[in-house]
């Protein structure tokens, strides 16, 4: 098993390239089995959950192609041809969903377009309960029956969908996908309301549109779906991913040096960015995307609060904590998303972070620097903060279980070790 050993205290500086967004890419993929015309997607980030869902939409029968590869070196820009002209099956097995939640996304557009799907109960990351039985109860408000038999989840809907008004009791991103796919090809108008209003929910809804979907209230918390008959393939890029901006910016600040993100946006990423800018960090604008740097004087607490879009996302909790357990006074924070989402707090004290949590929030003190440590990776995002502290820290970080890490960065070290980073993987 790989770990990764940082030397910290290099100020990064230059340029990384942020690649398409992983949590957009996924539903894009899956959206492909709603028609037998072939959907192109360029800006395919290179990740293990990609080839997760590749593996998985083959096993179905989709054909996959792979384009070549823009400048810039990597697999930036990679194009994926997926098409699911024929079908040869409707099961997606045990062996390839429990490696990814994400892969409970071909339930809805497998219903729709064959009629049954039996799909695996998911599995994922350890940081809490993230129970599918919203996408089930709104899939049988279009008429699925569903059963749950030996671990599967067994869903048919042999005459078809038929649209109807759902009310999720809950925000649920996926939920909000599997049903939006769904609605597609139902008979009949389909309202979704408190949808959840990410922007990986929006891109999908964009990507659908373009494939012949009808659908209104893109970035609303209501979207309505007049169902068609068919959707045809469409070429389509995935949108940048702003967490892999979020996680860049905060390198740039904590180590004190100054970044240009090639390709990110400010707007999919303005909670974060508030906060940001309160303890201290600047953020300009530019022709190639954004420009981080650390303002004049030293960084300064500031409180957040985790919440659905357009609040501050959960997978940006652990690494704004790793920037405030080094800024001046105290920071609050609070996660309201999943309840196991401070496994990394252990290890950030392992390293002089002085951090206390209560219940669901955590008071973040900041100290004066942090000092190299053996740490343990227990998640893709915990794993990548523990990066960000070894980046900042005195002496030698190793980072341990670092396998979390190639679900949602591409070529992590690489893009940090092009900036003045001191970082390298190294197998056991």
């Amino acid at each position: 098993m790989d770990r990764i050993h940082i030397r910290g205290g290099t100020p990064l500086r230059g340029t990384i390239h942020i690649g398409g967004a992983k949590n957009a890419a996924l539903p894009l993929m899956a959206a492909s089995l709603l028609t037998g015309g072939t959907l192109a997607l360029s800006n395919l980030p290179h990740l293990a959950d990609i080839s997760t869902m590749a593996k998985l939409l083959s096993e179905l029968g989709v054909d996959i192609s792979m384009d070549g590869y823009a400048s810039g070196g990597g697999h930036v820009g990679r194009v994926f041809r997926l098409t699911a002209g024929n079908l040869t099956q409707t099961t997606a097995p045990y062996d390839l969903v429990r490696k990814m939640r994400a892969s409970v996304l071909v339930l809805g557009p497998l219903l729709a377009r064959a009629g049954h799907a039996r799909v695996s109960l998911p599995g994922g990351c350890a940081i809490g309960t993230r129970p599918v039985d919203l996408h089930l109860k709104a899939l049988e408000q279009l008429g699925a029956e569903i059963e749950l038999t030996e671990g599967y989840i067994e869903a048919r809907a042999e005459k078809g969908l038929v649209g109807a008004r759902i009310v999720f009791p809950m925000v649920t991103v996926g939920g909000t996908e599997n049903l939006l796919m769904a609605a597609c090809l139902a008979k009949g108008e389909t309202v979704l309301s408190n949808a959840a209003r990410e922007p990986e929910v929006a891109d999908l809804a964009h990507c659908l549109v373009a494939m012949g979907a009808k659908i209104d209230g893109i970035g609303t918390d209501t979207l309505t779906i007049q169902g068609v008959d068919t959707l045809h393939g469409a070429d389509y890029s995935v949108v940048p991913d702003r967490i892999e901006t979020g996680t860049y910016a905060i390198a740039a600040a904590i180590t004190g040096g100054e970044l240009t993100l090639k390709g990110a946006r400010a707007d999919l990423s303005e909670a974060v960015f508030k906060v940001l800018t309160s303890a201290g960090v600047e953020i300009t604008d530019t022709d190639q995307g954004l420009r981080i740097a650390r303002t004049n004087g030293p960084l300064r607490g500031a409180d957040m609060m985790t919440e659905p879009y357009p609040g501050f996302p959960t997978d940006m909790q652990a690494q704004v904590m790793t920037l405030m357990a080094v800024a001046d006074g105290a920071s609050m924070i609070t996660e309201t998303i999943f309840e196991n989402r401070f496994m990394h707090v252990p290890e950030l004290c392992r390293m002089g972070a002085d951090i206390n949590v209560h219940g669901s929030s955590a008071i973040v003190r900041g100290v004066d620097g942090l000092s190299g440590a053996q740490v343990m990776a227990t998640d893709l995002r915990a794993s990548v903060s523990l990066v960000l502290a070894g980046l900042a820290a005195r002496g030698e970080t190793v980072v341990n279980r670092v396998y979390h890490l190639d679900r949602g960065y591409e070529r992590l070290e690489d893009k940090l070790s092009a900036c003045g980073a001191d970082i390298r993987r190294m197998a056991e």
